[in-house]
């Protein structure tokens, strides 16, 4: 018999108690919902008699205070006692409502609407507010497409406080000092642009400009804060803690749209890069958790005419790696740009702000009687004090703090903004390696070398007079000023092509001057064609064979332009990892594929390959169709003929594979000291002993170099000596062989494994003094192994010491 006809035929019997029942039964096999064709029967609930359903209902709140059923169960009981006691005197279910209802406060959605509707109808029809937790999910599940509902669209038309979604500080920090009517037009900034009747609306709201955008900054900051009512994780499920309220992210982007129409300020530029970076960190299972706000914010820098606002785009275009936004800053600069009548490479160069520098890396500022000096250090800034007495302070003055907070607030916001701007600029010109880029003498002077804040990173480079004569800064490489045409071609120096007596003296002079370089170059690795890829032609094997860690290649790869889709274990197919260089109408591809897939720890949760195994390194046509190969691995579909390698200039075969030497030498489950059994099921034993012990690629090679000259001024480097591929160190328990590759550890003379999982390696990096370059971690945790295992007798780590018996 259909459940309509059962439920017909209770009724007309009056078994309260059996109707109960089945009510109960029916409604739980249908996930508490009606389908179609039993939507009727909340109708006949509701069309009995007064009496009748009072028995009802007190059948079913009896059962429910009873706790006995199962959470699935205890919804539908819930929803059907709320059906049957609608508009019934003495609300027999007002603290069951309630007690549900602040259980639910935590969820972030739940798929049972109707009993979300029956809570919600049950309080507003009893004369009371709903609480805030409770409305935000509500409105989280009206924002869930499957979970839409038009009965909850109509509740949720008669509810209007709070007018934002509370559990985020920003928000609640907003609703307490804003306007509901501002609060309410922002939310409607559902487009991808306002148009000029939403921006004429928002300055009327606003108020007063200047205080609005103070208030706006403040708010701005606390976004991305923990959130104020914790929701609920369940086990393998998306942590929303970490995510923002999806209501309340179209007031978010209608805050960044109604900054950029106020006053100019730094601060506020600060608020909207900074809502950038958070809006896109990564979430697991979600991914940059929301880019709509992210491209909301640099709508709005674009929005704002301030050269600080610029100097931001420029300063996020070399940070940002998530494609949809990066191509908006792109689109945005373009613009700046086409403003100027410049080249894109120009807007970005003028786009760096001095702030305030008025010597390279040195500024001075006054007040009161104390005098505060900001000086670049490599790629920090640090800011010291000398008080009124002319003596140099740890801290700041008292009478500065006093008297000067927000003077003092601002200079230590600039502090800040020129240790990320060093960071961005760095990565800036180590990408001009594959940019082609060249400056007139005079334009490189003025934009590059004597600029106060660029000028620090230019001073501790090589770069190429003519493509001649090497200059260390401005000066030629024995320290002699140069005189140089105005019209004079300036490129930035690459070891690729230059001659071997050059390449010596350009890094021999940098050790003498104990030079830093801000990234690899003097030392850079070189890739040149080998014997074997000119015999296989059209691809490299170079880096064939490994087996990467997904998350962390794809995240590494987009930071070194490069486009990489997460693999899933599903029908599809996906493209190579692939760097597109329009400079040199060429696509770099890198073959991989999904390692595994059937046993434990081939998938995560959200069923991506926790690995990858790599393959053939291609270049194309930049404007050919792209290859592509099923997720779940076979022959790679070709649908354009690749370049010959001997056709590929040196300088991109050599940075091409320096990038995926790169790739291999970070992702590369041989260098975890943790996957010595092979990790799951020991399937990948065999690779990991031998890339973590094996020969040296070309990155460890000249890391070897570096450790062989670094040992002297090292405390234990009498203990140290470098042999193949490793270092040896010698302890009083014993000696031990450090890969220079994986940094993995052997126990002299049986080769006796050592699992050492590194924490902070800085110490000993320190202690060698000036290295050529920033940025090797791996040579960071060779040197802290080797100053670990040179004093072995002081060693108190139990997991250590248990090893070295």
């Amino acid at each position: 018999m259909r459940a309509l006809d059962v439920v017909r035929d209770l009724v007309a019997r009056g078994d309260t108690d059996e109707l109960a029942g089945a009510l109960v039964r029916i409604g739980t096999l249908n996930g508490n919902r009606w389908p179609r064709e039993e939507a009727e029967i909340p109708v006949l609930v509701r069309g009995l008699p007064e009496e009748a359903r009072a028995r009802l209902t007190e059948a079913l709140v009896v059962r429910y205070q009873k706790g006995r059923d199962a959470e699935n169960v205890r919804s539908v009981v819930l929803t059907l006692a709320g059906i049957a006691g609608e508009d019934l005197p003495g609300d027999r279910l007002s603290v069951e409502r309630l007690r549900r209802i602040d259980e639910l406060q935590s969820a972030y959605e739940y798929y049972t609407t109707h009993e979300l509707l029956t809570l919600a109808q049950g309080e507003l029809d009893a004369g009371r507010a709903l609480p805030g937790g409770f409305v935000a999910l509500l409105r989280r599940c009206q924002r869930t497409a499957y979970l839409a509902d038009k009965n909850l669209a109509t509740l949720l038309d008669r509810i209007d406080d709070p007018v934002l979604s509370p559990g985020e500080p920003w928000a609640e920090q907003a609703m307490a000092e804003a306007p509901a009517g501002l609060l309410a037009h922002l939310l409607t900034a559902t487009g991808a642009r306002p148009t000029a009747a939403w921006d004429e609306e928002a300055l009327a709201l606003a108020g007063e400009p200047a205080a609005v955008r103070d208030a706006a900054v403040r708010w701005l900051g606390l976004v991305g804060a923990p959130r104020t009512l914790e929701l609920y994780v369940g086990d393998g499920r998306t942590d929303h803690n970490r995510t923002y309220d999806p209501y309340n992210a179209d007031a978010l982007k209608g805050l960044a749209w109604l900054v950029s129409l106020l006053p100019p300020d730094p601060a506020a530029v600060r608020a909207l890069g900074r809502l950038v970076e958070v809006s896109l960190r990564k979430v697991p299972g979600i991914g940059p958790h929301c880019p709509k706000v992210a491209n909301a914010a640099v709508l709005a820098l674009s929005r704002t005419d301030d050269e600080a606002a610029l100097a931001e785009l420029a300063r996020l275009s070399t940070k940002v790696t998530y494609k949809g936004t990066l191509k908006q800053l792109t689109a945005a600069l373009d613009a700046k740009a086409a403003e100027r009548g410049v080249g894109r490479a120009e807007i970005e160069e003028l786009a760096v702000p001095a702030y305030g520098l008025t010597g390279p890396g040195r500024r001075e500022i006054r007040l009161g009687e104390a005098r505060g000096l900001v000086e670049v250090h490599g790629t920090k800034a640090r800011l010291t004090w000398t008080n009124a007495k002319g003596r140099q302070v740890a801290t700041v003055p008292a009478e500065v703090r006093r008297d000067h907070a927000e003077a003092l607030k601002e200079l230590k916001a600039t502090v800040k903004d020129v240790e990320k701007m060093l960071a961005a600029q760095s990565e800036r010109l180590d990408r001009q390696f594959l940019a082609r880029r060249s400056w007139t003498y005079a334009t490189w002077r003025r934009r590059i070398l004597d600029h106060p804040l660029v000028g620090t990173l230019a001073d501790r480079l090589v770069w190429l007079l003519e493509d001649e004569t090497p200059m260390l800064g401005g000066r030629t490489l024995q320290g002699d000023p140069l005189c140089a045409r105005a019209d004079a071609r300036v490129t930035l120096w690459h070891p690729v092509g230059r001659p071997a007596e050059e390449i010596r003296a350009v890094r021999e002079r940098l050790e003498q001057l104990g030079v830093t370089q801000p990234f690899k170059q003097a030392h850079r690795e070189m890739y040149p064609l080998t014997d074997a890829e000119r015999t296989t032609a059209t691809y490299s094997n170079r880096f064939a064979g490994h087996i990467l860690r997904q998350h962390q290649l794809n995240a590494l790869a987009a930071q070194r332009g490069w486009t990489a889709r997460l693999r899933l274990s599903v029908d599809d197919s996906y493209p190579p990892l692939y760097r597109e260089l329009p400079e040199w109408g060429l696509r770099a591809e890198y073959w991989v594929e999904g390692a595994g897939g059937d046993q434990d720890g081939d998938l995560t949760d959200s069923y991506a390959y926790a690995h990858v195994t790599t393959d053939q390194v291609r270049f194309h046509p930049l404007d050919s169709e792209h290859n592509s190969a099923h997720a779940g691995g076979g022959r790679y579909t070709t649908r354009s003929e690749p370049v010959p390698l001997t056709e590929i200039p040196e300088p991109v075969l050599s940075e091409v594979l320096r990038d995926v030497d790169l790739f291999v030498g970070v992702a590369s489950v041989g260098n975890d000291p943790t996957w010595q059994d092979g990790g799951p099921g020991g399937r990948h034993r065999d690779y990991w002993e031998r890339y973590g012990f094996g020969a040296l690629s070309q990155s460890a090679e000249s890391r070897r170099e570096l450790v062989a000259r670094l040992l002297p001024r090292l405390a234990v480097g009498e203990r140290c000596t470098v042999e193949g591929r490793f270092l040896h160190v010698r302890g009083d328990l014993h000696t031990y062989k450090i890969h220079l590759g994986s940094g993995n550890v052997l126990i002299a003379p049986y080769d006796r494994y050592l699992c050492i999982v590194p924490r902070s390696p800085a110490t000993a990096v320190d202690e060698a003094g000036p290295l050529p370059y920033e940025g090797d971690g791996m040579l960071a945790i060779v040197l802290s192994k080797a100053r670990l295992l040179a004093d072995d007798t002081a060693i108190t780590d139990p997991t250590i010491l248990g090893q070295l018996r």
